[in-house]
């Protein structure tokens, strides 16, 4: 039978799986130099700020329905406000990274066991095998470079907000999402996730910011990496393919950040938790591989 899948979405999974883990090692630059809220939304009004310029520009079309508007702001809240929010809340409460990659890499699972009611979605038993084998990968990976400690209620609760952030905007974008014009989209989703933090900003935080180029580069990484192009390839490729095939891509961003971290950074990475990677490799390729049907 023909693919008749784009070509990009071919390399679109690679590429996101880098951007997106990279992001890890940015941020950890960035945010030694200011408070988490802060960073996001100086983050996220520099995007706004980059999307309306570019809406001058190109003039593209608008949603053509309130119903439309309200989809686009709610899974940027999720995306942008409520993911990206109390990910970097749970840290500032305590959470290691080990605790939290790990409940985050639970976000497959989660996705999988609702996107057959909510996105009218098959899950098929090789998908399932996937899944758990991804999961198991992604623990070895985390328990091997992180010592297990336990989580800090506030940081626990952080975290499984953040889970539900990064599910919620899947699904919500995979049945209520229609093709829009990628400035419009951006333009409209990070605009609410800047209105999303700004209330945890004020409330918590002192707002300093202290400039260096280690925050600079940080920021324009995470604004063009992360911001525009993973977001972007993340929101295409849930239109385009099963959100629950898609939400396996997420099993190997544990591995593949710890991967960076120890070229980056130089933080040792066991012999075991290479392994995990080639389990959890093998696992996003088994839940992900499309079923060949005989002509």
């Amino acid at each position: 039978m023909t693919d008749h899948r784009p070509a990009w979405l071919v390399f679109a999974p690679g590429v996101f799986l880098v951007m997106w883990s990279t992001g890890y090692v940015a941020a950890k630059f960035g945010l030694g130099y200011i408070e988490p809220m802060t960073f996001l939304a100086l983050r996220f009004a520099c995007v706004v700020v980059i999307m309306v310029g570019l809406f001058v520009i190109l003039r593209p079309p608008l949603p053509q329905t309130p119903s439309q508007w309200i989809h686009l702001a709610i899974v940027g809240f999720l995306l942008q406000a409520l993911y990206f929010g109390m990910f970097y809340m749970s840290f500032t409460a305590g959470l290691s990274v080990g605790t939290l990659a790990l409940i985050l890499a639970m976000q497959p699972i989660m996705t999988g066991l609702i996107a057959p009611r909510w996105a009218g979605e098959t899950v098929s038993w090789r998908q399932w095998v996937g899944l758990v084998r991804g999961l198991a990968g992604a623990v070895v990976v985390i328990t091997a470079r992180s010592e297990i400690a336990a989580p800090h209620p506030i940081g626990f609760v952080f975290a499984i907000l953040a889970l539900i952030g990064i599910t919620g905007g899947s699904l919500w974008e995979k049945r209520f999402g229609v093709s829009h014009h990628p400035v419009t989209a951006n333009l409209v989703g990070f605009t609410a996730g800047l209105l999303g933090v700004l209330p945890f900003m004020v409330a918590f935080e002192s707002m300093q910011v202290t400039w260096t180029w280690q925050l600079i580069a940080s920021l324009i990484y995470l604004i063009i990496a992360n911001s525009l192009i993973a977001i972007g390839l993340l929101l295409a490729m849930i239109r385009a393919g099963e959100v629950s095939k898609v939400s396996a891509i997420f099993f190997l961003v544990p591995p593949m950040a710890a991967a960076v971290a120890w070229i980056v950074l130089g933080e040792v990475m066991p012999l075991i938790a290479w392994l995990g990677m080639v389990i959890a490799g093998l696992g996003v390729f088994v839940a992900t591989a499309r079923t060949q049907k005989a002509t």
